[in-house]
């Protein structure tokens, strides 16, 4: 088991055509954004423009979570509204229009990746999943078999689970999970 942090305060931004991205971690390490090779890339947005188009990716999955306020979007043409943390999944290749400011979380997963799915929780998991990511969204402590690890707001903690042994997750406070095998 590799388990790796990722505070915020280490990432630079990047510009994309409604604001600033900041990329935590595309995996794997090899593969490029551009290239649009990689097995999953998170990273946290910025959201500045409005209405604001997001990127469109073929061949991945997404989910997206506001931070700091709700969402309202179209989504090929339909409208829909998020409040703050709720999960908003989505096909990267669909039309998609933001009419809201704002800062989000942002997991893209290749679709050749067999399972994954994102939850919000502050209570124990258990999971033995090849991929498990944290993002805090408040000062939190994790316990990871009970070793504890202290995140600031937006860090993320990585863990790298081959044998997929099964790890007992303790939080302070409210984080996003996200769970993917290959």
């Amino acid at each position: 088991m590799n388990i790796s942090l990722f505070p915020k305060k280490d990432y630079k931004a990047s510009i994309w055509s409604g604001g600033l991205t900041y990329e935590y971690m595309i995996y794997p390490e090899t593969a490029n954004y551009a290239d649009r090779d990689f097995e999953f890339r998170i990273s946290s947005a910025t959201i500045e423009e409005v209405p604001s188009k997001f990127t469109k990716f073929k061949g991945y999955y997404r989910y997206l979570v506001m931070l700091d306020n709700s969402l309202h979007v179209k989504i090929n043409n339909e409208e829909k509204m998020y409040e703050k943390y709720e999960i908003m999944e989505f096909n990267s290749d669909d039309e998609v229009t933001s009419y809201t400011k704002g800062n989000d979380f942002n997991w893209m997963v290749s679709e050749k990746i067999r399972h994954h799915k994102l939850i919000l929780t502050n209570s124990n998991q258990d999971f033995n999943a090849e991929i498990i990511i944290l993002f805090s969204l408040d000062t939190t402590v994790i316990k990871i078999n009970e070793q504890p690890y202290d995140l600031e707001p937006y860090d993320l903690l990585v863990i790298e689970n081959p044998e997929k042994e099964n790890i007992i997750l303790h939080f302070s406070n409210e984080c996003l999970i996200g769970i993917l095998d290959f």
